[in-house]
């Protein structure tokens, strides 16, 4: 061979193999058998050949487990067969997968590429398309997945654009190539995950309400998991993170038989484990009973009609074919024929613990049990409704399919019936009532003597059924929310828990007054809020909180258990959390080590859910008006939870910002718009984030800053330091580790993003989880904050803070006038 000839060739060679050891180029490309490694080396992509198979497929791998586990495939349907193949961008900026002879077998298809792009894995197992230009990412593998689901990956489907990410099973586990079933989320009304077999539903996780799939009960005790479903513009995304170092060693995989497996790798066997399945007894398939049938796994048979209705074919149903359904025992009243004689009006059966069937619809006009009642029942068309916290009212106008029975967890269903199929129940009862009736009424006229006499003396406005509180018709804010039903505790109860509130019992003192530990009787721990009457937030913060709180459920917001309202005290009942607030630790020299690096992270991440929960995907859409460090709890794990909505305002659906002359809140927090013109938005929560960022970051309080540090206030000098380069100076010392500081740096630079001066250059609070877990790599540069961290303090304000340098309490404004 000629020398030249053999050095070109060598020089081809050395091309197709060393080269930038994560990215590909037009010229620097893969070539069967070569692979290239993430930055990382959590993953490999090169090409594979599946077991039993001699097919070749360029696919990204785990690289740091000795079983090779495929996560993505490209050529799937197209397979290379011989050693030829070759991984490289083409022309025209695309992706491409090509044989011996150039033919093209797959494509990342990107419609107007630009020139020079070039490609690269990364440590999530994100296969990103780049244009070196604008570093935007303009395709990613995540966003064309295969049959497994990585935590950093997102399942997405929108209602007004055709934008829709979802999972496809291998043909077979030596067949990567399309197989029957899919995995996407349904959005056509409440969100669920559905599993396709074809065209056709296979399994369903059931509605979404905020923290969990509700046809899941396994999802409430899965501590170690984190599930998030976001909201955007009527764009949604779901996402799983894992509470623990090695959570990319955690996956979920679509099965070739229609199973979803939740799995990790367990090192001491050197193989996957399964943790859950979704298909783990007949009942979990689409539809097993039928229309209007119910499925219980622990009943034998297995299927059985809803009260009111029975087997369409009972010759097929006796052989265990329910595939048919059910059918009314009895039509509706409401069906019949206007001339029809008349008789009792419909009603509605209670169906106890169940998965909801599918395709519920969600209202938006009932904002309570009783009135989702009313609005099935004059909607002849309703079969059924339900109401969850979370999510509200729910309706169904076809067939009720899909319900299974759950034990000890579930929702509660309200199957529409006919009023003799109703009497057929009274029937049963009524034996009993006529029993024990001439009893109950000797007990009631006993009774009734009593409450009188409690009603005489009795001046304070409320009212008690049993262990619940319902408060005034007329207890409102000014969005006009009526207040739901919440238990109430007697004040002795809560002496008792408290010692008769003893100083020892204190856990801190706040703006609402102070906050005791208490331990019930059946030794349950709570917190108490115990209302000042010196407090400068009143009755109507009271009601405030109670509102806003008793209406949200999310993992990063403080639980509401109950509240106390006799005579003069006012009171809140909460969880307890053992490890109280975040300034607890991040302020105190000796705790602050006790938060690392990951722990902090944790925190910021799970506040940016709270709050993305209370922004967008609540039923109601929240503005907290006061998110600093003492109002951000923390549970026995370091878990946050977003706590104190005594501030809070309730925005309508169409509602972007608002005004007010009171403006609430603690200095050092607010953003310029809120403390200068009184007006608040999403936008004034994200620059409170952005100050707590920086706080939880460097350990040091926005305020809390003297004239000889060339700075007012934390927002001032971080602005100082990033101007001159030097951000490392602002990181606290006890969580600064070289491998963690191009993550650090990364949040300092998300956090001066949050209080620039102008709402319009604020991210929203998705932006900002997209641009803490990276999947927003280039952020915009920062402009100069608004340095309004506290008023020039006046002398006798200086004696004061004097007096009180000790303290460590925030001050909370309540009666500043905006212009």
């Amino acid at each position: 061979m000629n020398p030249k000839n053999i050095c070109a060739f060598s020089f081809l060679l050395l091309s197709s193999i060393c080269f930038g050891k994560d990215s590909i180029t037009s010229e620097s490309f893969i070539k069967d058998p070569a692979t290239i490694t993430s930055n990382g080396s959590s993953f490999q992509l090169g090409f594979f050949t599946p077991l039993n198979s001699t097919a070749r497929y360029v696919g990204i791998w785990y690289n740091q487990i000795p079983l090779q586990t495929i996560v993505w495939v490209a050529n799937a349907n197209n397979p290379l067969h011989d050693s030829s193949g070759i991984f490289t961008i083409s022309k025209d900026g695309n992706l491409v997968v090509s044989n011996g002879n150039h033919t093209v077998l797959w494509s990342s298809n990107v419609t107007s590429p630009t020139a020079n792009t070039t490609a690269r894995i990364l440590d999530s197992g994100n296969l990103v398309l780049e244009d070196p230009a604008s570093g935007l990412v303009i395709w990613e593998s995540f966003k064309h997945p295969s049959n497994s689901f990585l935590p950093p990956m997102k399942l997405i489907s929108s209602k007004s654009t055709t934008q829709k990410v979802e999972f496809r099973s291998w043909k077979t586990a030596s067949d990567p190539s399309t197989g029957n079933f899919s995995l996407a989320l349904d959005v056509r009304s409440i969100p669920e995950a559905v599993i396709w077999n074809g065209n056709n539903p296979y399994w369903r996780s059931g509605p979404w309400n905020g923290l969990t799939f509700m046809g899941v009960p396994e999802m409430i005790s899965v501590y170690r998991i984190g599930f998030n479903l976001e909201n955007e513009n009527q764009t949604f995304y779901f996402s799983i993170s894992y509470n623990n170092d090695n959570q990319l060693l955690n996956t979920m995989l679509l099965s070739p038989q229609g199973d979803l497996l939740q799995e990790y790798w367990d090192p001491s066997e050197e193989s996957w484990a399964a943790a859950w399945s979704a298909l783990r007894t007949p009942c979990d398939y689409y539809g097993a009973c039928g229309p209007f049938g119910i499925c219980n796994a622990n009943a034998s048979p297995i299927c059985s009609c809803l009260r009111g209705f029975k087997p369409r074919n009972a010759a097929e149903w006796s052989q265990g074919n329910w595939s048919n359904g059910c059918v009314r025992n009895t039509p509706l009243q409401c069906e019949k024929s206007t001339n029809a004689t008349s008789g009792e009006e419909d009603g509605f059966f209670k169906v106890e613990l169940v998965k909801v069937p599918f395709l519920a619809e969600w209202s938006n006009s009932s904002s309570s049990a009783n009135e989702c009642k009313q609005e099935c029942f004059e909607n002849c068309l309703c079969r059924a409704y339900a109401y969850e916290n979370g999510i509200g009212c729910m309706l169904w106008r076809s067939d009720l399919v899909d319900v299974q029975k759950f034990e000890g967890i579930g929702a509660d269903l309200y199957v529409r019936l006919a009023d003799p199929e109703l009497d057929t129940i009274k029937s049963k009862t009524g034996i009993i009532l006529a029993a024990v009736l001439p009893a109950t009424l000797i007990i009631f006229f006993i009774a009734i003597c009593f409450w009188w006499r409690w009603k005489a003396n009795k001046k304070d406005e409320y009212s008690k059924k049993g262990k619940r509180l319902r408060l005034r018709r007329d207890d409102m804010i000014e969005d006009k929310i009526k207040l739901e039903e919440l238990p109430v505790y007697e004040f002795e109860k809560l002496a008792t828990a408290t010692d008769s509130f003893d100083q020892r019992k204190k856990l801190g003192q706040g703006g609402f007054g102070p906050v005791y530990k208490g331990i019930l009787l059946d030794g349950q721990e709570i917190a108490i809020k115990r209302l000042s009457r010196a407090s400068n937030q009143g009755y109507e913060e009271f009601i405030n909180e109670v509102i806003v709180i008793s209406k949200l459920q999310h993992r990063n917001l403080v639980q509401l258990l109950g509240c106390c309202i006799e005579r003069e005290e006012k009171m809140l009942i909460y969880e307890y959390m053992p490890n109280l607030s975040l300034d607890a630790f991040i302020f105190d020299s000796n705790k602050q080590k006790l938060l690392d690096w990951r722990k902090r992270f944790n925190i910021v991440d799970g506040i940016a859910r709270g709050l993305l929960y209370l922004h967008r995907d609540s039923r109601l859409r929240i503005i907290h008006r006061d998110l600093k460090a003492s109002n951000i709890l923390l549970d026995k794990d370091m878990n946050p939870k977003i706590s104190d909505f005594g501030m809070a305002r309730i925005f309508g659906s169409n509602e972007v910002q608002a005004n007010t002359i009171r403006v609430v809140g603690t200095y050092g927090y607010m953003s310029p718009e809120y403390a200068m013109q009184g007006q608040f938005s999403e936008k004034s929560d994200v620059f409170s984030f952005g100050v707590l960022l920086l706080e939880i970051i460097s350990g040091r309080r926005n305020t809390g800053f003297n004239r000889h540090e060339y700075a007012l206030s934390l927002l001032e000098f971080a602005w100082k330091l990033w101007t001159e380069d030097n951000l490392i100076a602002l990181i606290d010392p006890t969580i600064y580790k070289p491998c963690y500081q191009s993550d650090i740096l990364r949040c300092i630079q998300v956090g001066l993003l949050c209080v620039e001066e102008s709402i319009n250059d604020r991210p929203t609070v998705l932006t900002i989880i997209s641009m803490l877990n990276s999947e927003i790599v280039d952020l915009p540069t920062p402009k100069q904050p608004s340095f309004i961290g506290r008023p020039a303090p006046s002398n006798a304000d200086i004696s004061q803070q004097c007096l009180n340098k000790h303290s460590t309490n925030s001050l909370t404004l309540t009666s500043i006038i905006g212009r």
